[in-house]
């Protein structure tokens, strides 16, 4: 499509815009009392009318449909500057969430969770991909997403990147059962272009003769132009799989005693990948439990969630990678070939290219690809409990004035083994005394395993002072108290090696000092909050948000951060528009605020500013059963990253109901003194990289969000939705240095050789490439590159800048129902940004495919035979392998039917949902939605064709 990226900017806004050309002008319906939304705020809730922040809020009926596992997939490209990218199609996927950009380089960028008023810890347990994965998506009534620094200040250190507030369902009214379930089908749409057998027989014979015999079973090197028996496997068909999958939920609410509010639920949840083994269960349960007492002026809100899941975590890139690379000559089984007795039935049943060099017969290339995954198991077993008690009293002598505690423990325990099966080709070893018809040894059993327990807890304790008046002082809130948190994580490992004389597994005790490679790691913060709101006429809203942070990462010195914030709105309606029947609200809001960042565990550990050690390796000690010490790299000057917002904002509803209602935000933001593991100069440090503090970052952009209701009567509702997020990001100074590369950005070919740095003047994580030279027929020419600064000699010099990152994301949805019908369709993209296609490069050009260290043939893409490039070492660099990352996924289609009173007071929903429906895009590869901007290895995401239904009684 010449003109796909045009259409991409204009698809959403012309769709909205037809919809109001054709809106109704008059509601067809009665006039209803309008139930103003209430929002959760930072330890609170306000209307959303009074709101001074930027903040989005989703709930349940803006919910994404379909084969849901985790909570993130809910609202993926339902609010606008929120880009949230999952690493692939596996069950348990981690997600990459944005708000507004990232604020940092090495801190973690991605934003607080805090669900039923318990902040979650960033780091995730041992086996846990996605986090999210630990609250059942059944459970969750709404989120609220805290954007600009007005809003989230009030969470001081860990509110830099946003933060996502959920809040799960609670009970009340009348006896209400639900049972939910649904059954899902994935399939693999898109695969990796490789040849297939004919195509790989005819290009090795065209190019390589002379490894013919390479191809198949039974060649000879004696003859080496003469092929052995030739096979054609489809290496990816063999480890893909259709999927079947299911959830179940059910629910039950009511009222205890007729005066409880109370929630229970439990839930299964059974998803297959499409990788074959790759499986995750999940059971939750959840108790919510509203009771009060004395007149309502103590209230107390229970929330209970437990929950134990187990994933088959696969060891994906082995199985990938060796499916796109292997022979497709060869056969995946034993039994396919006329080969019997040993050495080729040593591998339980599967093919292995095996050769006999002297008295042993050695594995000869790359593994199984379908063993690979059939041979062991890794299962990843988790039981979680989150559970908070919010104690709220409102003092009997002054009913304004309430004190409220909040009790809340994260706490998780993880049990994670490796085991490999007999005659498993991962443990194949030949010692070096054994010989034919003995010459090998499995070790079948466990490999690695671990334990861990983590312990999370958290106390808030506020007192409220909230009035409302009539007359120029309208509304006044102001609340102060102390918060905090503790982060504990407790674990041992049990760690194996193979025995370099007998070639068996053995166990790898760790040294004299941790024999049971133990580690324990506590992470502690304390803060003091405080807010404020003045309202005046109910139409000029003043909001003032203060925190105080302490955190067990820094020095004494160092360790206190301040993080105030200043919010404003303006409801412009009630000065202009008082008389209008169609301005229903028009607000304007402004904000300013700063918070900070402090979470650089995951790169730098627990202790980055303290003088520590850790325990020697056996190969370092001195003497037998010594152990010694070796210093880690510390940094006492290490101190907050701290980030400054600016927001002004637009909220806007026209004509009754809502017809037309949507927000507008510009802001601005500048993160100094950032978190950043930088390389260091040898000998100038304990290591090559060294956590500290350099320069600035700077993000700034627009997010628009609109609903438009073209029609509402008593039997057709029609409702449209869509929003688009901008965002610019751009390093302003780097301390010392101009660059550095980006550790994440290291390509899976070559030695560590990295693609974007972190520059100046630059957005962070760009690429740094030489800028490809092609013919007057658009080939690309071998090695030839442009020269940048006119100097003769290709070098880094000759190398620039591209943003990897998009700019533009995107997300529309529209909603019809008609009587008893009902029709969702969502669709999400982005605009611009890049993804290196690491296929192109590893496979791409011809002598990939013959024998680099062994006699073992590579598959190639078929593109390969029209391929001009060898390799070099300026390839690796060249813009040719960076492609458009734009792209208009329709994500969801689902259409039900309401069967009303089918018993009595039970009304059945049976509805049909696909999910990744279709996607548009120029890129080549399997899937342009990448947030690494490397594509390699890819899991890829299934369309998934789901079938449910849905009682309530």
């Amino acid at each position: 499509m010449k003109n796909f990226t045009t259409v991409l900017k204009i698809a959403p806004a012309f769709l909205l815009a037809s919809t109001v050309i054709h809106a109704q002008k008059k509601d067809s319906l009665p006039q209803e009392k309008k139930i103003e939304e209430v929002v959760l705020v930072g330890y609170g809730k306000q209307k959303k009318s009074d709101l001074t922040g930027s903040i989005t809020a989703v709930s349940e009926k803006d919910f994404n449909k379909g084969a849901i596992v985790s909570a993130d997939q809910l609202i993926t490209g339902k609010a606008p500057g929120v880009r949230i990218t999952n690493a692939g199609g596996s069950p348990d996927s981690a997600p990459n969430i944005r708000i507004r950009g990232g604020s940092s380089f090495s801190a973690n960028n991605n934003p607080l969770i805090v669900i039923d008023g318990v902040p979650l810890d960033t780091n995730n347990p041992a086996g846990v991909g996605n986090p999210l994965n630990l609250i059942n998506p059944n459970d969750i009534e709404s989120f609220s997403i805290l954007k600009d620094a007005s809003a989230t200040a009030i969470y001081g250190n860990r509110g830099s990147n946003g933060v996502i507030i959920i809040k799960t369902k609670r009970g009340g009214g009348k006896l209400k059962i639900s049972l939910n379930t649904n059954v899902s089908v994935g399939t693999v749409t898109r695969y990796i272009d490789v040849m297939n057998a004919d195509e790989f027989t005819k290009f090795i014979n065209q190019n390589y003769p002379n490894y013919n015999y390479l191809l198949g079973v039974g060649g000879n090197s004696a003859n080496p132009t003469q092929p052995g028996t030739i096979y054609n496997t489809d290496w990816q068909k063999a480890i893909y799989r259709n999927s079947v999958s299911s959830d179940n939920n059910l629910s039950i609410s009511g009222s205890l005693f007729n005066k409880v509010p109370t929630r229970l639920s439990v839930g299964y949840n059974r998803t297959e990948g499409v990788i074959r083994t790759s499986d995750y269960e999940r059971f939750s349960t959840g108790l919510n439990i509203t009771p009060s007492f004395f007149d309502n002026h103590l209230k107390i809100d229970i929330s209970l969630k437990g929950l134990f899941s187990k994933l088959n975590a696969i060891d994906d890139g082995g199985a990938i990678g060796g499916a796109i690379n292997m022979n497709p000559t060869l056969p995946i089984y034993q039994s396919q070939t006329n080969l019997t007795g040993d050495p080729y039935n040593r591998f339980g049943g599967y093919y292995q290219n095996i050769v006999l060099k002297g008295n042993q017969y050695l594995i000869q290339g790359q593994s199984n690809p379908l063993a690979i995954l059939m041979q062991r198991s890794s299962p990843q077993k988790i039981a979680k409990f989150l559970g908070n008690a919010e104690i709220n009293y409102k003092f009997h002598f002054l009913p304004d004035l309430r004190a409220i505690v909040n009790l809340g423990l994260e706490a998780s325990r993880s049990n994670l083994k490796t085991v490999y099966s007999d005659n498993a080709i991962a443990t194949y070893r030949n010692p070096q005394n054994l010989f034919v018809p003995n010459d090998y040894v499995f070790s079948p059993g466990i490999d690695y395993a671990e334990h861990q327990n983590i312990v999370n807890q958290t106390m808030d304790a506020y007192l409220v002072y909230e009035k409302k008046y009539s007359g120029f002082l309208s509304h006044f809130l102001v609340q102060g108290g102390y918060s905090y948190q503790n982060f504990k994580n407790d674990g041992y490992k049990d760690q194996y090696r193979y025995d370099d004389v007998t070639g068996r597994r053995v166990p790898n005790p760790g040294t004299a000092l941790n024999p049971t490679n133990r580690y324990y790691n506590v992470l502690n913060l304390q803060s003091f909050i405080g807010r404020a709101n003045i309202d005046f006429y109910d139409k000029y809203l003043f909001t003032l948000n203060f925190r105080a942070d302490a955190s067990s990462l820094f020095q004494k010195g160092e360790r206190w951060g301040y993080f105030p914030g200043v919010g404003f709105a303006w409801k412009v309606n009630k000065d202009f528009f008082t008389e209008s029947s169609s301005v229903k609200d028009l607000k304007l809001r402004l904000g300013w605020g700063r918070t900070g960042n402090a979470d650089i565990v995951s790169v730098a550990g627990f202790y980055p500013s303290s003088p520590y050690f850790s325990i020697g390796g056996s190969n370092s000690q001195y003497f037998p059963g010594v152990g010694t010490y070796s210093a880690l790299p510390f940094n006492p000057g290490l101190t907050w990253e701290t980030t400054e917002t600016w927001n002004a904002g637009i909220d806007f509803s026209f004509f009754s109901q809502d017809r037309i209602s949507g927000s507008i935000d510009v802001y601005k933001r500048k993160t100094t003194n950032l978190l950043a593991k930088v390389p260091l100069p040898a000998g100038q440090g304990l290591s090559n990289e060294f956590t500290t503090n350099v320069g600035s970052l700077e993000n700034k952009g627009v997010e628009f969000n609109l609903t438009v209701v073209p029609v509402k009567t008593e039997n057709l509702n029609w409702s449209v939705s869509g929003n688009f997020g901008y965002n610019d990001s751009k390093i302003l100074s780097l301390g010392d240095v101009s660059y550095f590369p980006d550790n994440s950005s290291t390509l899976p070919i070559g030695t560590g050789i990295k693609i974007a740095n972190n520059a100046i003047g630059y957005q962070p994580y760009s690429a740094w490439v030489l800028q490809q030279v092609y013919d007057a027929n658009g080939k690309p020419l071998d090695n030839v590159y442009v020269d940048r600064n006119n100097d003769g000699i290709i070098n880094e010099k000759d190398r620039y800048y591209k943003a990897i990152r998009p700019r533009w994301t995107y997300g529309f949805s529209t909603s019809l129902t008609y009587k008893n019908w009902d029709l969702n369709a969502a669709f999400r993209g982005q605009i611009g940004g890049l993804i290196y296609n690491t296929r192109k490069l590893a496979q791409g050009f011809k002598s990939y495919t013959v024998p680099q260290n062994s006699q073992n043939l590579n598959n190639v893409l078929t593109s390969t035979a029209d391929s001009p490039f060898t390799l070099s070492d300026n390839l690796y660099f060249s813009d040719y392998f960076l492609e458009d990352a734009s792209f208009l996924k329709l994500d969801n289609v689902t259409i039900g039917y309401l069967f009303k009173n089918v018993f009595k007071n039970t009304n059945v929903r049976v509805y049909g949902s696909v999910n990744n429906v279709y996607t548009w895009t120029n890129y080549s590869g399997q899937d342009p939605e990448n947030f690494t901007g490397i594509d390699n290895n890819f899991y890829p995401r299934p369309r998934t064709y789901t079938i449910g239904f849905n009682f309530n009684f």
